[in-house]
């Protein structure tokens, strides 16, 4: 059985379809048996994510697993488009929503999950206080937003440097889920661990996760702005769950835009590394 693996297609944004088209074009040359896409493929809003998944031309199976950016809307509850809407826009197009259940062949398995994040991939040398990574805004720009000034209403435990960081996360504006980050995690860490115990009888599982689960794949040091966006790349949780079933062989993330491979105790985990200026698919050869 051949894998076809992409992720982060971001075809809504300008600077990334023409290079999702071209990849698009290659898997439709190269073919396969399943069709594996990690998440990011467009936002939720508008039909992108209809144009995009549209150009596949493959015979196989095709696996959608929704990402963060699946879930921006200028609706008023991005939870409501990941559990109702999406799943219905994507059957309709013949792709499978991987979040229902695993997909079963035979001997094989693959599981697919958003994953999310709780803030455990955090930089501690930032000296960034919790309660702006919940906020999604960096020290220094909630300095520039007045509506944001009740985060440095305690300022003796925001640093100098800290104060220099000028960042915001996107999601912080665009995903109303109405629960914490770590309630939504919680739930995908509940789904995940019900779906991975019914294929423990499976003797290879592939699991596809659109945010991180290891730290061993985030990207390295760069400034403290790209830094604080470690918070929002994935979980240790997602690790430690798939750390404890040995029938899972491989991990596959997309998110970060940074291409990574590890080998953590039984699974091989693997970054995709696709972003807005670069995109690859990734072929995982398994025995029938």
């Amino acid at each position: 059985m051949r894998l076809l693996i992409t992720s982060d297609l971001h075809y809504n944004h300008r600077k990334s379809r023409q290079l999702a088209e071209e990849l698009i074009a290659r898997v439709n040359q190269t073919g396969g048996d399943v069709l594996v896409v990690i998440g990011d493929t467009a936002v939720g809003d508008g039909d992108s994510l209809e144009q995009c998944l549209e150009l596949f031309r493959f015979a196989g199976p095709k696996l959608f697993i929704a990402g963060n950016h699946e879930l921006w809307t200028e609706g008023p509850d991005s939870h409501d488009l990941f559990t109702q809407a999406l799943p219905i826009r994507i059957r309709r197009l013949g792709w499978t929503w991987l979040e229902d259940s695993p997909a079963v062949f035979d001997k094989i398995a693959i599981i697919g999950s958003i994953g999310w994040y709780d803030y455990s991939f955090a930089q501690a040398s930032l000296g960034i206080p919790r309660r702006f990574y919940e906020a999604k805004v960096s020290p220094g720009a909630a300095e520039r937003f007045e509506s944001l000034a009740h985060l440095l209403e305690r300022s003796d435990d925001v640093s100098p440097h800290a104060r220099e960081i000028i960042a915001r996360w996107n999601d912080g504006r665009f995903i109303k889920l109405h629960r914490s980050d770590e309630q939504f995690l919680a739930e995908r860490l509940d789904t995940l661990r019900q779906h991975l115990e019914s294929v423990r009888h499976i003797p290879q599982v592939i699991v596809a996760v659109h945010h991180l689960p290891f730290a061993e794949l985030l990207p390295p040091p760069r400034t403290a702005q790209w830094d604080f966006a470690k918070a929002y790349l994935g979980s240790r949780q997602i690790g430690d769950l798939l750390l404890e079933f040995p029938n899972i062989t491989h991990a596959f993330c997309g998110h970060s835009h940074f291409p990574a491979a590890a080998q953590i105790r039984h699974i091989r985990a693997i970054n995709t590394g696709c972003g807005y200026r670069h995109k690859t698919v990734h072929t995982l050869d398994l025995p029938d």
